[in-house]
């Protein structure tokens, strides 16, 4: 029996979270600020783009609206990047990844004004109930990284907004062009914002044109094939087949693919309480609630 296009999707989105689950752990690894960390990561997918013929043959039949609009959503991509990875300096991988759980919550509130839709309660109520878990987690970490976590709720806001502005813009749209007009444009907004902002926004107090030493160069293509060119360009495919709240509700899972790799990878379960963990969990709870609701909701039908 085929599987069908909202089955695949299922699938499709949880390998794009197992994949960002590494980014965290490679933003940790990579020793460049987050400044030059994103302007890279953006610039290696927009010049390995560039390769692809079906790109150039894609952009011709969009309008110069649909171009506008796509650049307007890289630059919120962009500023969604760099408070992330500026989380994760400002504390570590594992509680930048959780922040992002509270994606659901700005969701809820924002995809039907941007989707043109009405709003759903449940979606509402769900996305309130990851509050106490991120309660914990904040609870759960050392004073010194509050700081990375209000930078990782901000990034969160930025996430939520992107995914909902591209569940409006993408049906009819050829993913590798979305990807490659939203990447293109944060470069462009990164070097243009790097020297007029430095002084006055923090995240930007950094030297944005810094080459990377061979170590953080392979990092650096990693995070821009593996984790971000395949899984954007996958996501953006099944957003023609979900919700961008179904969408967030997957990734909201990322901190517990962070977590667990930080924990191998970085050691990183010493800085950590048994609170923190037990935020992560009930994060994860209201991953499952609406899967195990429709399930029982289509067994008593």
């Amino acid at each position: 029996m085929p599987m069908s296009d909202a089955a695949r999707a299922q699938w499709q989105i949880h390998l794009c979270v197992l994949l960002w689950g590494f980014t965290a752990i490679l933003g940790k690894l990579i020793s460049l600020a987050a400044l030059p960390l994103v302007w890279w990561r953006m610039a290696l997918v927009t010049a390995l783009l560039a390769f692809v013929p079906r790109l150039w043959r894609a952009l011709r039949t969009m309008s110069a609206r649909q171009i506008a609009a796509l650049m307007g959503v890289g630059v919120v991509v962009a500023l969604h990047w760099l408070t992330f990875y500026a989380s994760i300096k400002l504390s570590n991988a594992s509680v930048a990844a959780t922040c992002m759980a509270l994606g659901s919550v700005f969701t809820a509130l924002i995809e039907p004004f941007a989707a043109k839709r009405r709003f759903a309660f449940g979606e509402v109520l769900l996305g309130i109930a990851a509050i106490p878990g991120v309660v914990l987690v904040v609870g759960g970490v050392p004073s010194g990284m509050w700081t990375g976590i209000a930078v990782g709720v901000l990034s969160a806001a930025l996430a939520a907004l992107f995914g909902s502005l591209n569940k409006r813009y993408v049906d009819g749209a050829d993913p590798l062009a979305m990807t490659f007009l939203e990447m293109g444009a944060g470069v462009l907004m990164l070097s243009i914002a790097a020297p007029l902002a430095s002084g006055f926004i923090p995240l930007f107090d950094a030297p944005l044109l810094v080459w990377p030493d061979a170590r953080d160069f392979g990092y650096l293509l990693l995070l821009a094939v593996a984790c971000t060119l395949l899984p954007f360009a996958l996501s953006l495919v099944v957003l023609k087949h979900m919700s961008a709240f179904n969408a967030q509700l997957a990734i909201n899972l990322e901190p517990v693919y962070t977590v667990l790799l930080a924990i191998v990878l970085l050691n990183e379960q010493r800085e950590l309480t048994p609170m923190f963990y037990l935020g992560v969990a009930l994060l994860v709870a209201c991953v499952f609630a609406p899967v195990v609701f429709r399930a029982r909701v289509a067994a008593a039908a």
